[in-house]
């Protein structure tokens, strides 16, 4: 669920390196330059890439722009395509037993192992035609004025590749706002000092068959 629904998770992190004022400008640019390609008609398993906050299908930003007050919006799209594993075997072992009939009129009844890795690249591929990606979207805000991004997402592979992705695209660091990151801001360096001996409370809950 993205920002316009009635509630979401999100991520905060804020942008490590100072940028400068005609930055802002290259933006909209720098969108197009790292936005979504469609996968539909290639064989690909995973495709990612920039689109419009407002519309995912739209890559141009010709319909609304990526400006909204002192705001930046926008999207991270990811189509992945997926197989079942149970359809892949069941096609393989169609590809198996086709492969012994013709073995047998040479007077042969194994496959060896190059081929039966051959027949199952052919496999995949055939069936990759037939499964059609299933599209994601993740919802950018970034906030202008005090370099905060809010990124619609707390799976932590997602927010290792929107880092990612947002440094080749933007030439930027990122970093998860934190409660320690948080307290850099309010603390004293004696303070923080201490905040590196601290251990981790576990906490156990007790019920009436618990024995102390």
């Amino acid at each position: 669920m993205g920002f316009l629904a009635s509630s979401c998770s999100f991520t905060r992190l804020r942008v490590k390196d100072q940028i400068q004022k005609d930055f802002w400008q290259t933006v909209p640019d720098k969108l197009k330059q790292f936005a979504f390609h469609d996968i539909d008609d290639v064989p690909d398993d995973r495709s990612y890439g920039w689109v419009s906050f407002d519309d995912l299908l739209d890559t141009t930003w010709e319909e609304t722009s990526p400006y909204k007050g002192n705001m930046i919006t926008f999207s991270l799209r990811m189509d992945t395509r997926r197989i079942p594993a149970g359809v892949i075997n069941k096609h393989l072992m169609i590809a198996f037993k086709e492969e012994l009939k013709k073995l047998e009129e040479i007077n042969k009844n194994y496959i060896s192992r190059e081929r039966k890795k051959e027949l199952k690249e052919q496999v995949v591929l055939k069936l990759k035609q037939r499964f059609l990606p299933i599209p994601s979207e993740f919802n950018i805000i970034w906030f202008t004025d005090k370099n905060e991004i809010w990124f619609c997402s707390t799976q932590g592979k997602m927010i290792d590749l929107f880092i990612e992705f947002f440094k080749q695209s933007f030439e930027l660091n990122l970093e998860q706002i934190t409660p320690v990151v948080l307290a850099e801001k309010f603390l004293d360096e004696e303070t923080l000092t201490k905040l590196d001996t601290l251990e981790e409370t576990q906490f156990v809950v007790f019920d009436d068959t618990t024995q102390l």
